[in-house]
């Protein structure tokens, strides 16, 4: 019954109440054995991943030519109870016939636990896509379970876990840094760290679980934030209008890409991510993977 629950969460992430630990301890006895998730799959529409499909504008290379950079972004997979196999299946399958360059995963790996057996399921989803470089930032159900668990699953599969660091990308690639941060409502993000990596570059791209993220950008340079968090509501209205969403600017940009820091300003685009949470379905706000082609203006 100690495993089943749990009021206090396991890793290093804030804001995880009572009330919280109170509602996962009773969907971990109400779901045991992944029943929602396995139920859901029956249906075909389980499989009905979107791939999106970006361009999106860099300086032009200084002295040199190269092809065009492919960005992979998933987020939101939730291993766990309520999220299908053959949704993860699709998603993946996607992003691996994407051959990209780039895979960027925005966080939530998993909902309610960082079990064993999710941890080597992550390994092998990951280390399926051939990308010459992974990299990931943790979500506020990372940061509740064991994120150490998680983090060595990623290593594992090849991607490097960014806490509020940046990283340069491979040659040709080398003038454009990636800036990872923290998550915004479950962790302690802080963009000053890794500037010092992604200062002087040509292009700063960024990824955070939130599109609360947005406020630790400044002063940064980035021009495009990769997020989700949002599920897009997960259960919404038709047209779409989600019905509810976390997060004061997840409410504002619930999904989809927005121009938030004027025309030459940042560019943010939320994914609606792959799984689900606290109930396996989703209405009117598909999942989705996205790939973004990055050339010189």
């Amino acid at each position: 019954m100690n495993d089943l629950v749990r009021l206090r969460p396991e890793g290093r992430g804030r804001s995880y109440s009572p009330l919280r630990g109170l509602a996962e301890s009773a969907l971990r006895i109400a779901y045991a054995g992944d029943w929602p998730g396995r139920a859901w799959g029956l249906l075909p529409r389980a499989a009905a991943v979107q791939r999106l499909d970006h361009a999106f504008p860099l300086p032009p290379a200084v002295g040199r030519s190269r092809p065009p950079l492919r960005l992979a972004f998933a987020s939101d997979l939730h291993l766990g109870p309520t999220t299908s196999a053959h949704t993860l299946d699709r998603a993946f399958a996607l992003l691996a016939a994407a051959e990209p360059d780039v895979l960027v995963l925005g966080g939530d790996y998993v909902f309610l636990d960082a079990t064993p057996a999710r941890a080597r399921e992550l390994t092998e989803r990951v280390a399926a896509v051939p990308a010459r470089t992974k990299l990931a930032v943790l979500g506020n159900h990372d940061l509740w379970a064991d994120q150490t668990v998680l983090e060595r699953a990623l290593t594992r599969a090849g991607a490097r876990v960014l806490v509020n660091e940046a990283v340069r990308l491979p040659a040709p690639y080398d003038d454009i840094a990636i800036l990872g941060l923290d998550d915004p409502w479950t962790g302690r993000p802080d963009a000053a760290p890794a500037m010092a990596v992604a200062a002087g570059a040509a292009a700063v791209l960024a990824v955070c679980h939130s599109p609360d993220g947005v406020p630790f950008l400044r002063g940064t340079g980035a021009r495009l934030l990769l997020a989700g968090h949002t599920h897009g509501g997960q259960i919404a209205l038709p047209g779409p209008r989600p019905i509810v969403v976390p997060g004061p600017l997840g409410k504002r940009w619930p999904f989809g890409r927005h121009q938030v820091g004027g025309a030459d300003g940042l560019t943010l685009f939320v994914s609606r991510g792959v799984g689900a949470t606290e109930v396996p379905m989703r209405t009117f706000a598909p999942p989705d993977v996205a790939v973004f082609t990055l050339a010189g203006e």
